[in-house]
């Protein structure tokens, strides 16, 4: 129980696994090493609440700043791990040598850039993961003002409806055939396409960002057709990319992200990894989720395996997305969905609904926490519904729970 525990990354995951260790009751020295210059802080709100200035940046900490100290957690800010040395036990973070029993991989993702080559450097052009980045952005939204988003995933149209409620003048461009091409169905897609173009947004799909143009900041986006749209700043949202390096340069195995087994623990067995950078079994095959949820839970399962529970993860894929007045809950991986179904809720409310075959394997609630709930609560039993049955709006949803 006294063993020497470093966690690199102070993001949730990297939070959540020490507020665990603590739980639980380890009572050894526990050290997070994050580069941000502040405390652990949940992400979500970033690009709605906090970007439209409804919460302050004190209401972003995951825990009171003195809960780490209380808790006898060193955490360590504003610097980055540089280097492992695997045979020593020790992480070079900050002019020093930090020695481990035991160490945990929390490092997360970035933000996919545009090329410098294309004018993804000018001033003007911004990301949306950090606090800092969004600090950088904020003052850009003022009413009236044009903004070129580029990526039509969920950043993107988030960033799109708080641009679009604070009265800027909105363009956001996707080169896939529709919005929401890899993470939803067509459904949900024509859905929030709708919603954005009720509140003014322009959105141009099957389009392409050639170059940006402007003079010691960006003024304008030449497309694939040639067509020039001015513009005074850009949001650029078009993935995230694992930060891998620090375990890559420590001799640590890759695949798409920090390869772990089913415990969390790395090609290293004094190594752990769990987040937005880990990898891990799933369905006969590997995958990397990039969530809250999974950040949390593959954290707190990792905790308890540094501690010798040897418990297999179970992920229990769950997100949401808010946009304007619309909440978007959706739970499962519609990944090789073959079929949706649409049921119609009260209010405006919608849920849709996918199948492979005849099993249900993910839902996306509109406006519709319970239809989500019932969804989420029969993908995580492993039971299914009747197609049929769940189109039909005067159908009890309960009842599936009770079958």
């Amino acid at each position: 129980m006294g063993d020497r525990i470093v966690i690199v990354g102070a993001g949730q995951a990297g939070a959540s696994l020490a507020a665990k260790l603590r739980a639980l009751g380890h009572d050894g020295p526990i050290t997070m090493i994050g580069d941000e210059p502040v405390p652990p802080y949940q992400r979500p709100p970033l690009s709605k609440a906090y970007l439209l200035g409804e919460m302050e940046a004190e209401r972003l900490w995951l825990r009171a700043p003195s809960f780490w100290q209380e808790n006898g957690i060193e955490l360590i800010t504003g610097h980055q791990a540089t280097a492992i040395d695997r045979d020593r036990r020790v992480v070079r973070a900050g002019g020093r040598e930090i020695p481990y029993d035991q160490l945990a991989l929390t490092t997360g993702a970035r933000p996919r850039r545009l090329a410098a080559e294309i004018g993804g450097d000018l001033p003007g052009v911004h990301v949306v993961r950090t606090l800092a980045d969004v600090d950088a952005m904020a003052p850009e939204f003022r009413p009236g003002r044009r903004v070129l988003i580029v990526g039509g995933g969920y950043i993107g149209l988030e960033a799109a409806a708080v641009a679009s409620k604070l009265g800027l003048k909105v363009t956001l461009i996707e080169m896939a055939p529709r919005i929401l091409n890899r993470v939803a169905c067509k459904q949900t897609a024509d859905h929030f396409r709708a919603l954005h173009q009720a509140h003014g947004v322009t959105i141009r799909e099957s389009t392409t960002l050639q170059r940006l143009e402007g003079e010691g900041h960006v003024s304008a986006a030449i497309l694939n057709d040639g067509e020039r749209i001015e513009t005074d700043f850009v949001i650029v949202g078009i993935g995230i990319l694992p930060n891998v390096e620090l375990a890559q340069e420590a001799g640590l195995t890759i695949e798409n992200g920090i390869w772990t087994d089913a415990l969390g623990r790395t090609s290293d067995a004094a190594i752990w990894s769990a987040g937005d950078c880990a990898s891990f079994p799933w369905a006969g095959g590997r995958i990397r989720l990039e969530s809250v949820g999974n950040a949390i839970d593959q954290a707190e399962c990792v905790a308890i395996n540094m501690l010798g529970a040897n418990t297999p993860y179970q992920a229990r894929p769950w997100f949401w997305s808010d946009q304007y007045d619309v909440k978007l809950q959706i739970a499962g991986l519609g990944t090789g969905h073959d079929r949706i179904v649409t049921r119609q809720g009260e209010g405006g409310a919608v849920s849709f609904w996918y199948f492979r075959g005849d099993r249900l394997i993910a839902i996306d609630a509109v406006n519709d926490a319970r239809a989500y709930m019932i969804g989420k609560r029969l993908i995580e039993a492993g039971k299914t519904a009747d197609p049929d049955r769940l189109a039909d709006p005067g159908f009890d949803l309960k009842s599936l729970l009770r079958a």
